[in-house]
């Protein structure tokens, strides 16, 4: 019995290859879209599932109206509660050092990542390869290292390594080997080449001085709400005290968020630890199972389509005694066979695309979990009922007495069902059509934005050899390396600061107006600039004056602020110019405002400019803020120049490091590369989409107008002429169209309306998307059916009508 329906199963394909094709064809690219996606979702939440007792560790984040959600922490918050509330066992705190070269013996290693930690070995349960990791890190002269980096400096005898000296070359401090460890294999954020002891924690007392990213141990079976709501309060308490001293209006609104180590990665409140953006993944994935749905559409809509050919089959065996119950397992049977050799091609497709997937992401995803093959495949048979039990049913209940006596398929039930999932497949097909436009259309805005600046052909270094015991030795690197670069030819011009463009803003600060201390702004940043740098970057005045590197008092108490700036204070352009400010940065000194510059952006453009101050670099603590230099090179030869900026900087600057350089207007594209990437994603997604439905669309009309050809025969007897023949066959489906597309208008409203309130800077909701999706449809739809309308006005007459 299942070998005589595999059989009849295959002669129906053999019959209906066009369709089946088209079937296998569109649940390939449906399954390998949604899997991709699955599999990078799935990619995503394995971070930190190594960490053992990873259900009570949490990240400690601060939220507040001045600073919005920040994933650090201030060490009074953390080792503070931790003495005070017993639901907290310990706690642990951690800051990332970045690259950085170490050296001994006389052999230097260049690692990407160095922390400054507090009793992380314990607290993570990291593997000891050599010493005793519980002591590892008692005092601020030692150091551990990881596996990894030991054998690079200390070849086979790295286990030997013990109490060697570690020299680290950003200050020069010297360290004693005491640990060796062995970095986690599985997906991880914490990925430290070298540990040393966070320094200065002594002295760090300020509870609202979020320096640190810190994590609590729980007692098992405590209910993090509650230690949320106790912190809360005691932060509420400490900021209450310290704006009571600087004179500052206390945040009532800042809120301590605890989240899970192990769902960190994706549901952290704030930027969280290289936290991925769980947002769009779900978009995609919600977007994926759209396509899937659209294939499952075509599939049951082709499978019901094909009725007619199967009615008098149905008919017979239901007169011969087949049950209702053996018919719907065999039409089912059908369904999963073509779905499981989607499901092979799909993979293949899979494994074909994954390296230009990890490129796009920038991952390194591999199809190598078998959880990924034991899910998918579990998927695979809950989607063969959902695509495949609607027409197994649909078919298995055709009545004996009518399928014998006649044609079912021009029954008004048959004719409902297929114009239903027609529409809902052109529906999908209209909302991805309108939400393509509009991301194309608010990316494009954004990219075409008046950005306040001129940063082609800007090169930007950032120093990495320190020296933090000798005084001043930033400045004085800034100074001497900007005067050599001048000289390297190609150069046009040398300017620093401290927040840097593309890169974001280092610090800030309140800053109120002297004459009226309780008008005041909170979170403005503070921009120590060198004297060249408006007109470096082609920066524009509103009102005002550059600084004036020539007078004392500019370079003593001038400052400089933007539009938005003066605009939060109450003023105009030139209302600000004269005004006196107090800032956080130098309470016990005013500076004067001699001009008002024209709003530019720093951070990215979905995010509002930020109120800024700029002032002379070099007249107080900023001068060792400038940690590198942006270079601005000639239109000539710039990878030349860039060769001989190179050979100076590891030369003269950096010997030893790397160099590594960026450009500007790079740094800045990358502030909103992520919608760019939607972008791209969604342009896939909607070919993707287009080609499915216009597939399952050219296969449906194909298999009704051939149940109509009789008819077509019939009117060409009667004279209709070839076009009013097109028309009658291309109609119906027309309708359907219009109706899918005007359907799909407030899905695509609401979801693009969802997704512009990311941007501070947005489009107004467009017309024309809506519009040109109905054209765009009624001109496919009309495209595919009509080619095979027009073919079927070609046929032979005699042969439909001989029997008539």
């Amino acid at each position: 019995m299942f070998k005589n329906w595999l059989k009849i199963a295959f002669i129906n394909y053999k019959k209906n290859w066009l369709s089946t094709i088209i079937n296998v064809f569109g649940l390939s690219l449906g399954l390998c879209i949604f899997l991709l996606v699955f599999i990078n979702w799935q990619d995503e939440k394995s971070y930190e599932q190594w960490v053992p007792n990873k259900e009570n560790i949490y990240l400690v984040e601060n939220s507040g109206k001045v600073f919005g959600t920040m994933s650090v922490s201030s060490f009074p918050e953390l080792s503070v509660t931790t003495q005070k509330y017993d639901e907290i066992e310990d706690y642990t705190l951690l800051n990332n050092w970045g690259k950085m070269k170490i050296s001994s013996e006389g052999k230097s290693v260049y690692v990407s990542s160095g922390m400054s930690v507090s009793s992380i070995f314990s607290f993570l349960a990291i593997e000891k390869i050599a010493g005793d990791l519980s002591h590892a890190l008692d005092n601020e002269n030692q150091i551990a290292l990881s596996e990894q980096t030991a054998k690079q400096l200390f070849g086979d005898e790295y286990l030997k390594s013990l109490g060697k000296s570690i020299k680290k070359d950003d200050d020069g401090k010297v360290f004693t080997v005491s640990a060796i460890y062995k970095m986690p294999a599985e997906k991880t954020v914490f990925k430290p080449e070298f540990m040393i002891r966070m320094p200065g924690l002594k002295e760090a007392n300020q509870w609202t001085n979020y320096s640190y990213t810190g994590f609590f141990r729980l007692k098992p079976g405590t209910d993090p709400k509650i230690v949320e709501d106790k912190i809360t309060k005691d932060m509420l308490r400490e900021d209450a005290i310290t704006a009571k001293k600087w004179g500052y209006e206390a945040d009532n609104s800042l809120k301590v968020i605890l989240t899970r180590i192990d769902k960190m990665r994706l549901d952290a409140a704030g930027f969280g630890i290289e936290k991925g953006d769980k947002k769009s993944i779900l978009i995609m994935l919600g977007l994926s199972v759209l396509i899937l749905v659209l294939s499952a559409i075509n599939l049951v809509n082709l499978k019901t389509a094909q009725a007619a050919q199967r009615a008098k089959e149905v008919g017979v065996r239901k007169a011969l005694g087949t049950s209702k119950g053996k018919l719907v397992f065999q039409f089912w049977l059908e369904t999963f066979v073509i779905c499981l050799v989607a499901y092979f091609v799909a993979f293949c497709m899979i494994e074909l695309l994954l390296p230009k997937f990890n490129t796009f992401l920038n991952k390194e995803i591999k199809l190598d979990d078998f959880r990924i093959f034991l899910l998918s495949g579990l998927f695979l048979f809950v989607f063969s009922l959902f695509a495949g039990v609607l027409p197994a049913l649909y078919l298995s209940n055709f009545k004996p007495i009518n399928t014998l006596k006649g044609n079912f398929a021009r029954s008004k039930s048959g004719v409902w069902l297929r114009n239903s999932i027609l529409t809902i497949q052109l529906i999908i097909s209209s909302f991805f059509i309108i939400c393509s436009v509009i991301i194309h259309s608010q990316v494009k805005h954004m990219m075409n934005k008046e950005l306040g600046f001129k940063g082609d052909q800007v090169l930007s270094v950032q120093f990495k050899k320190q020296n933090r015991q000798e005084k001043d030795f930033n400045l004085k690197k800034y100074l001497r390396t900007k005067d050599e670069l001048k000289r390297i030819a190609g150069v046009v011009d040398v300017t620093g600061s401290m927040s840097e463009i593309g890169i974001g803003m280092r610090n800030t600060s309140i800053t109120k107006y002297a004459a009226d201390t309780t008008k005041m702004l909170e979170n403005v940043m503070v921009g120590g600039i060198d004297e060249n740098y408006f007109n470096f970057y082609k920066i524009k005045m509103a009102s005002g004056r550059d600084l004036d590197w020539k007078k004392a008092s500019d370079t003593i108490n001038g400052a400089v602020v933007n539009e938005i700036f003066a605009k939060k204070m109450g003023w105009n352009d030139q209302q600000a110019l004269g005004k006196e400010l107090k800032t956080g940065w130098e309470e016990n000194k005013n500076y004067k405002i001699i001009g008002v510059v024209k709003d530019f952006y720093i951070n990215g453009v979905s995010q509002p400019v930020t109120p800024a101050v700029f002032f002379n670099y070099n007249r107080n603590w900023a001068k060792n803020q400038m940690d590198g230099v942006q270079i601005k090179l000639s239109k000539n030869d710039i990878d030349g120049t860039i060769t001989r900026i190179r050979d100076f900087w590891m030369k003269e600057v950096d010997e030893g490091y790397p160099f590594d350089y960026s450009f500007v207007d790079k740094n800045f594209q990358k502030t909103f590369q992520k919608f760019e990437n939607q972008k791209i994603l969604f342009s896939v997604l909607n070919i993707v989409v287009l080609a499915v439905a216009l597939l399952g669309l050219f296969s449906l009309s194909s298999l009704l107008i051939e149940q109509k050809l009789k008819d077509v025969a019939i009117k060409k007897t009667l004279g209709a002429d070839e076009k009013t023949i097109v028309w009658d066959l291309t109609k119906k489906f027309l309708i359907i169209t219009v109706v899918a597309v005007i359907l799909s208008f407030p899905l695509g409203y609401y979801a693009m309306n969802e997704w512009l309130k990311d941007f501070a800077y947005r489009i107004d909701m467009p017309w024309f998307p809506y519009v040109l999706s109905l054209i765009l449809l009624l001109l496919l739809t009309f495209a595919v059916v009509s080619i095979k309308a027009i073919k079927a006005t070609k046929l032979n007459l005699v042969k439909f009508l001989k029997y008539e």
